[in-house]
């Protein structure tokens, strides 16, 4: 856009004729340091361990480990990951406004067939030398993986990939549930799903175990294929990660199932 060597513009002229900063041209984004990258790795491991460790038990467990952290590091570290812990919080803070809020309509609710209840989540995932951010949409009844995504940020274009892939492939859920993640709730993933004719429900504050298939869900991803390999690009993650995905859905075997895999019983069931 910038042509540094224009023969009649300068580069402030071109810089005001876009709307754009001269110092923000220059700038060089600085990438996560070799200690940063440690440390989110054995973050990741306690937390898919202990999910209930907040930013002080995380601060106390490093230092217990010999590193020499201060808790607003570790608390910058959790958020980048996008860790919080999970227990009944009090309300603490007011969440930002929002033009609608939806309820959680779970409360009670049994789950007896498959497309009753989707619902989606973000995990970190780590590479050799840096990390990319998984997310996932799953029927509840089934354990099913509808769809995922992998992205290097946080931004919620994948999650809008994911979202169309699944009703695409697999029309639509009665309830589709999810966390408060702004990713979640922007007026463009709201609008998909009620366009689709979900009805939309949302974590409730202090409601620890809301999303618990999907928790489950990266706890095996973790622990049976990303601990278990070093991807050196991001390339080798998606390809490593659908190759584990396919076989979470159509050969691994689960026990609430009767020992059947979540492909089985969610085709079984439409």
């Amino acid at each position: 856009m910038i042509e540094r060597d224009h023969a009649q513009l300068s580069i402030a002229r071109q810089c005001c004729l876009v709307g754009l900063s001269r110092s923000s041209l220059y700038y060089q984004p600085v990438g996560v340091s070799d200690r940063d990258m440690a440390l989110m790795r054995l973050l990741d491991e306690q937390y898919t361990k202990a999910p209930f460790y907040g930013s002080r038990r995380m601060l106390a467990w490093l230092r217990s480990a010999g590193y020499g952290v201060g808790r607003r590091h570790v608390a910058s570290l959790m958020r980048r990951l996008g860790l919080a812990a999970i227990y009944p919080k009090p309300r603490l803070s007011v969440a930002r406004a929002e033009a609608v809020r939806y309820p959680y309509l779970l409360r009670g609710v049994v789950v007896e067939r498959v497309n009753q209840v989707w619902s989606c989540d973000i995990t970190y995932i780590r590479l050799a030398h840096g990390f990319v951010y998984l997310m996932a949409i799953m029927d509840w009844y089934s354990r099913f993986v509808l769809a995922w995504k992998v992205s290097i940020s946080l931004d919620g274009g994948f999650c809008l990939e994911a979202l169309d892939l699944a009703l695409a492939t697999y029309g639509s859920p009665e309830i589709f549930n999810s966390d408060q993640g702004s990713q979640f709730t922007s007026e463009a993933f709201t609008n998909k799903l009620l366009a689709a004719g979900c009805r939309i429900s949302r974590d409730g504050r202090g409601r620890a175990l809301d999303n618990i298939f999907v928790e489950r869900l990266w706890r095996s991803v973790k622990y049976e294929e990303v601990y278990l390999t070093d991807y050196q690009s991001v390339a080798e993650a998606r390809s490593r990660l659908s190759a584990y995905l396919r076989f979470y859905n159509e050969e691994r075997l689960h026990q609430a199932p009767g020992y059947q895999t979540p492909g089985a019983v969610y085709r079984s069931c439409c």
